[in-house]
């Protein structure tokens, strides 16, 4: 689709806005808007900020005002059309009198898409698809969510220039620099849930927080979640002192040795598609325990991703060994890649990631990159997976 080209920079403005949204709306998606006057001038500007506030389209209407009837809007989503914790987004704009709304990206979710049919039944004029790819990618944890009914995965990990996570001692820390750790910090702070396997708890008992606290927005923090097949996790371990919401996850064959006094009653969701709810708030307790199918040696893992979406979580990041990420990238579940690489090298010790279930060459699993950056004396590199005929869910 051509573009015009006096719609770029005003919805290229309305993604910006809709990143300021990153780590506080979920599990809403981040959603920016640019409202033009008849004329073409900026009349109001607006995202959305927290999960149960005013979308982005009330924020931009309510700075434009009466500037907005005639006007264009610019908006990265479409405009939902039901009623939640606040009114759809498509009447307001047809009270304001828009005559035009340009949209990044449809609302996939059934309960909050028909927007756009509803302002052109109206007579809006409505163009879809204005720079989508980059609509999506601000939005894409929420879009994996509402479209896959499981979160998005990014698997961070640090290594050395020769790929290793850890020194033939088991020592890891520190491969990479204060500026590589608070980035990391900064990435855990906007997730809904951090994951690490049991391996990880049991060799390094990680707090699995971010911090400082602060990073965070107020009032939140990332769900703490231990993969756990067997139910080992020591009632001592620092992933259960309450300073952030905790879910160990057991296979449902096997008692756990967790005292039952630390967990409330397990939780299990009805409808894996609760997720995409843009108007529902995370039941989260101090430690809780969910029983998930075994998968081979481990979990099942998209069964695990399921439960966790039906619990409001939108976005996971991954930590911990290589075997729990090889158990991820092998089930097909990972869909982003942040990787921390320093200027080391230590010749043996063990390799960042863990059999992914690749026998030869032609099953390697590849990606594509987005980003190269320098953090301090390391490099950060961004990379997601490419379309793989055969491991489509």
């Amino acid at each position: 689709m051509e573009i015009p080209a006096e719609d770029i920079a005003p919805m290229a403005r309305a993604v910006e806005l809709a990143g300021h949204g990153h780590g506080t709306t979920s599990p809403n998606p981040v959603v920016g808007c640019v409202i033009l006057d008849s004329a073409g001038q900026v009349a109001g500007e607006g995202f959305h900020a927290y999960a149960g506030g005013p979308h982005a389209e009330i924020v931009a209407l309510a700075q434009a005002g009466e500037r907005a009837k005639g006007g264009t809007a610019y908006v990265t989503l479409e405009p939902c059309d039901h009623t939640g914790r606040t009114g759809p987004c498509s009447l307001a704009l047809l009270d304001a009198g828009v005559a035009r709304v340009v949209v990044g990206v449809p609302d996939p979710t059934p309960k909050a898409a028909g927007g756009a049919a509803r302002l052109r039944a109206h007579g809006v004029e409505v163009t879809s698809g204005v720079l989508a790819e980059q609509a999506e990618r601000v939005n894409e944890e929420w879009l994996t969510c509402a479209r896959l009914g499981r979160p998005h995965v990014t698997w961070k990990f640090a290594a050395t220039l020769d790929g290793r996570s850890a020194a033939e001692d088991g020592t890891s820390q520190w491969i990479t620099s204060p500026e590589a750790r608070a980035d990391v910090h900064r990435l855990r702070a906007a997730a809904d849930a951090i994951v690490a396997g049991i391996g990880t708890v049991l060799a390094d008992d990680p707090l699995l927080t971010a911090r400082p606290a602060g990073q965070a927005a107020e009032g939140r923090a990332p769900l703490r979640v231990v993969v756990d097949p067997d139910g080992r996790t020591p009632p001592s371990a620092r992933v259960l002192d309450g300073q952030a919401p905790t879910l160990v996850a057991v296979a449902d064959d096997v008692r756990t040795g967790i005292e039952a006094d630390l967990l409330r009653a397990p939780h299990h969701a009805t409808d894996p598609q609760l997720a995409p709810d843009r108007e529902s708030d995370p039941p989260r307790g101090d430690v809780d325990l969910i029983r998930v199918p075994r998968r081979g040696a481990g979990l099942d893992l998209e069964v695990l991703l399921r439960e966790l979406a039906a619990r409001g979580v939108v976005s996971v990041f991954l930590e911990g060994g290589p075997t729990l990420a090889g158990s991820f990238v092998g089930q097909g579940l990972v869909d982003r890649v942040v990787a921390y690489v320093a200027p080391a090298l230590l010749g043996s010790g063990r390799a960042a990631l863990g059999g992914a279930g690749v026998r030869t060459i032609g099953e390697s699993h590849r990606l594509t990159f987005d980003e190269i950056s320098e953090i301090g004396p390391d490099i950060r590199l961004i990379a997601r997976p490419n379309p793989q005929p055969g491991r489509e869910k």
